[in-house]
């Protein structure tokens, strides 16, 4: 069984140079996995901070599942990333020289059933940049057409 993306963040690729992926898992409630399994979740103002020493995700909204009754979580609290403590160094070490950060890109369900979120350190594009990538993707889809 493939893994079945359930988001993307699409303004990831636009607004950021992506230069090293990793994939972590996440904490979650069982509210939570529920409501990403049903395509709840969404990456608009999400990024990545180190609260002592441990990575977090904060920003990612994921809705509140429609059957939770009280137990209900709450939609943009900070959730916790699984990663080996190798990696949590390497990408400290990286994101502490200027102008790094480390964003969401995309969430996914593993061949396990657990929900998995992929996480790059990027840096910022100037807006020339983007409008470089906003002419390739014009010539792209002209070529497309034909």
């Amino acid at each position: 069984m493939p893994d079945k993306i359930i988001s993307k963040n699409r303004k990831a690729g636009f607004e950021y140079e992506l230069l090293e992926r990793y994939t972590a898992g996440l904490i979650l409630t069982g509210s939570e996995i529920k409501s990403i399994r049903n395509g709840g979740l969404n990456f608009s103002d999400a990024f990545c901070l180190f609260i002592k020493g441990e990575l977090y995700v904060r920003g990612l909204h994921i809705t509140e599942y429609s059957h939770g009754g009280y137990s209900n979580h709450e939609p943009k609290r900070d959730r916790k990333l699984l990663l080996n403590a190798r990696e949590i160094r390497k990408i400290e070490r990286k994101i502490t020289e200027k102008g790094f950060t480390v964003i969401p890109v995309s969430c996914f369900i593993n061949e396990k059933g657990w929900a998995k979120i992929e996480i790059a350190i990027a840096r910022g594009k100037k807006s020339y940049d983007k409008r470089e990538t906003i002419k390739k993707k014009d010539q792209m889809r002209d070529m497309e057409r034909g």
